[in-house]
């Protein structure tokens, strides 16, 4: 493999990763603030028909993602009346509202089978992207790819040097001190709940509107999950959440190619490689079962009530 076939392979990965930057962070906060919530596959594919269906009837990417954010927050607001106000159990609510959202997107997408939009492209940076190997690898990205990246430091900076993001996990960590000190942990983990929905629904929204231009049902195809996996393997650090999205992207990009050199592999067992190579390699990084408990938020998934 020469280095004009290495660098479209490597550029592609990042756009296939930045859909699971985006979920897998988002989650990640929602999980830092002691909230588990299982329906990222569902917040995801409505984020993608959202947005989509904007897009397709406005011609307004802009508009697209927006209202792939908005169907995000929208989804994840449901989750938090049932589980935050209603006190209903997280798990079993989150895995409902997959189910709702892979309903919904299918009927509402139903009427856009089959129909592309003139998806988000990449931007040529002067001078920048002239330069030989380094330009195209570097600076040839859409803009969300590289809003992905600064999302992702914002987000190292506001958990560990902001006095917002020490208080998320503390609420994560122990709701009833935070609770007792005056600090409000319902509306903290409201607040946490509609980011990680907006950045599911961006992620779906990215998925129809750049990586493939296109309803088609089920389209996110257990991206979600994948985001789930990787910020419990991750042990809730952001930096190993973007090396995994990174890793699934490049397997998945690999086996595409794969298949396009003719590599004599069966096709299915292609496709399931990048799931499986995620989750094994992210398993070795953490093969001390003790280091995931040690940093998970010790209040994950379990209920609060300020009077109770």
């Amino acid at each position: 493999m020469n280095a004009e076939q290495l660098i479209p392979i490597l550029a592609s990965t990042v756009g296939a990763a930045t859909p699971l930057v985006y979920a897998s962070l988002g989650e990640l906060i929602v999980e830092r603030a002691g909230v588990l919530n299982l329906g990222v596959e569902g917040m995801m594919l409505g984020g993608a028909i959202a947005g989509f269906a904007v897009t397709n009837q406005t011609g307004s990417l802009t508009l697209g993602f927006a209202a792939g954010m908005l169907a995000g927050m929208a989804l994840a607001l449901l989750f938090g009346f049932l589980t935050l106000t209603l006190q209903t159990n997280q798990v079993a609510t989150g895995l409902a509202l997959t189910l709702f959202g892979v309903g919904l997107s299918a009927f509402v997408g139903r009427n856009f089978v089959g129909t592309v939009v003139d998806g988000l492209k990449g931007i040529s940076i002067p001078w920048l992207s002239d330069i030989p190997l380094i330009g195209p690898l570097l600076f040839r990205f859409d803009m969300l790819v590289y809003a992905s990246l600064l999302l992702f430091i914002v987000m190292q900076w506001f958990l560990n040097r902001t006095r917002a993001g020490l208080l998320v996990r503390a609420v994560g960590e122990s709701p009833q001190s935070a609770h007792a000190i005056g600090y409000p942990v319902i509306l903290i983990r409201y607040l946490a709940v509609l980011f990680g929905g907006a950045m599911s629904g961006l992620a779906g929204a990215y998925l129809s509107q750049a990586i493939t231009p296109m309803w088609v049902e089920g389209m996110t195809a257990g991206r979600g999950w994948i985001a789930l996996a990787l910020v419990v393997f991750a042990t809730w650090k952001p930096w190993r959440v973007v090396l995994g999205a990174y890793l699934f992207g490049g397997v998945t990009i690999l086996q595409l190619h794969a298949q396009g050199f003719g590599v004599r592999i069966p096709s299915e067992f292609l496709s399931m490689l990048p799931y499986i190579a995620t989750i094994v390699v992210l398993v070795i990084i953490c093969r001390d079962p003790k280091t995931i408990l040690l940093n998970q938020p010790v209040s994950l998934g379990r209920r609060f009530h300020p009077d109770a």
